[in-house]
């Protein structure tokens, strides 16, 4: 494929998927009387803040619209490990910038050191998501948060959430930031995850070499690159299920994409397997089935998949190029490629074009 025609292919495919990806979501159900109650104590206190990325419009909460000084405090809030039950965890801890803002252990260490059952992924562009954990089970950001607050990660317990804010509330630095945020709301578990959330928002992953490359910039890639490339949108059919701008077809629509490509299933009696995406939506369809996690940033976030079971992306890649794991809900889209050692090389080359080259600010936390 010539340069030129390569550029202009990458670049039709990145619009198309865009402007899939940034059609607003549908409005749910009434809101909370709290989150109403933030909703119009919020609105006239903040400027809003827009996030003009080049990946496009990110849609945004009526009633948690970005500020500066919400994700101020949400970026504080992320790094902050009195957050958990026992102070030994914080956002952070699972997105660290050395593992490439995804987690160094196979699967996850929550609050008290212990194990969960999934590998902590990637962040990055996770604002532009409709669904979110392996399964899809939280419908935003904001669910999201307040399930790893609750849950395992932080190990806080729902019951307990009310206790924990106002935890954070004796914190002097804190509860002068959420009455500025958040006036006449404060301190609440609906007003953490808010922040937390909006900081989450601006973890935008959107100027790599490859989005040089996009824009027309033929140097930007080598020539092995540039073969990974063509392997990728061609013969190795990767771009099937990581489709760019974003590199994975869950940024496509509200629920997201999920396939069984039969990571977790070999010899293990069915009962023992991680159903993933079929817990949530009971359709045997999904049994097995996990999201399509993004590309961005592959090369420095091992191990890989959602359950940290291959260590280097070589292997990740051989493993997906020669058909997955078989098992009885494998997907279609995986095949044997017939990939030489060369052909893999090559993508890996062109995998670490997806580099974000970013990393997270800690900040100094309120006192």
């Amino acid at each position: 494929m010539k340069i030129e025609t390569r550029i202009e292919f990458v670049g039709l495919i990145a619009s198309l998927v865009m402007a899939a990806a940034c059609t607003p979501e549908p409005k749910g159900g009434a809101p909370s009387a709290s989150a109403a109650k933030a909703t119009a104590s919020t609105s006239a206190a903040e400027e809003k803040m827009e996030l003009p990325f080049d990946l496009g419009k990110m849609t945004i909460p009526e009633d948690n619209p970005q500020s500066e000084a919400k994700v101020k405090l949400g970026n504080q809030l992320f790094f902050d490990k009195r957050l958990s039950k026992d102070g030994t965890r914080s956002c952070y801890s699972c997105h660290l910038n050395e593992d490439g803002n995804g987690g160094k252990d196979p699967i996850a260490i929550g609050a008290e050191e212990k194990k969960l059952t999934r590998h902590s992924p990637v962040i990055w562009n996770v604002g532009y998501l409709g669904s979110h954990y392996w399964d899809g089970r939280a419908p935003s950001l904001e669910a999201q948060a307040t399930g790893a607050w609750s849950g395992g990660n932080m190990g806080v317990g729902k019951e307990n959430l009310e206790a924990k804010a106002k935890e954070i509330e004796k914190i002097d630095g804190y509860k002068k930031q959420f009455d500025a945020v958040f006036p006449g709301v404060g301190v609440t578990p609906d007003t953490i995850v808010k922040a937390l959330s909006a900081y989450e928002r601006t973890l935008v992953c959107d100027s790599t070499l490859y989005d040089k490359y996009a824009k027309g910039d033929a140097k930007a890639f080598n020539d092995e690159q540039k073969k990974g490339l063509d392997l990728f949108l061609g013969k190795a059919g990767c771009v099937n299920c990581h489709n760019p701008p974003f590199f994975s077809a869950a940024y496509g629509s509200k629920e997201g994409a999920y396939y069984n490509a039969g990571i977790g299933t070999k010899d293990k009696k069915e009962e023992e397997v991680d159903v993933g995406r079929f817990s949530v939506s009971k359709k045997d369809a999904d049994w097995a089935a996990f999201k399509v996690p993004s590309l961005r940033n592959v090369s420095k976030s091992a191990p890989y998949f959602h359950d940290g079971s291959v260590a280097k992306l070589e292997d990740a890649v051989s493993l997906m190029a020669g058909g997955g794991i078989k098992n009885k809900n494998l997907s279609a889209l995986l095949t044997e490629k017939n990939l030489t050692t060369d052909d893999i090389k090559a993508i890996v080359a062109f995998l670490g074009t997806l580099d974000c080259g970013k990393t997270l600010v800690e900040p100094e936390l309120p006192k």
